[in-house]
């Protein structure tokens, strides 16, 4: 994943929508149209291998509208321009989260000490519920 030709292309093919927020701002938030809503096609996206665009697809399938946009929604703040920087900064951290390979799992074996705790932890969850029984009576 080339990073610069990444944030260079979310920045010319994202498209960002005004609206008025509900956010902090007092009287401002009637008047002013400060929360953005940012979205990007990621077939439009350069710098992603195609491997890294398909994983990225699966991903972020729960975010991804039907017609292929990825929506960031920012309005935390009472300013237009920082609520669009804050949604260009997102946008890129989202799609650089998500076109990551996870991590290779190595399984391993627990360790003799680590079995030994459990047994003796069952073993003592055994006898704290064994002691709530009455008594049997054995004659």
């Amino acid at each position: 994943m080339d990073a610069f030709l990444l944030h260079q292309s979310i920045r010319a093919a994202a498209q960002a929508d005004f609206s008025r927020s509900g956010g902090p701002g007092g009287q401002n938030v009637n008047k002013v149209n400060t929360k953005v809503t940012l979205r990007v096609r990621l077939d439009d996206l350069a710098g992603l291998a195609d491997a890294e665009l398909a994983r990225l697809k699966q991903t972020l399938a729960s975010r991804v509208t039907g017609e292929g946009e990825l929506v960031i929604a920012s309005s935390e703040e009472r300013s237009q321009r920082v609520n669009l920087e804050r949604a260009y900064a997102r946008m890129e951290a989202v799609i650089a989260c998500a076109a990551r390979l996870p991590k290779r799992r190595h399984p391993t074996k627990p360790s003799r000490a680590a079995r030994e705790e459990r047994l003796k932890t069952k073993k003592r969850r055994g006898l704290m519920k064994a002691e709530r029984r009455a008594p049997r009576d054995e004659e």
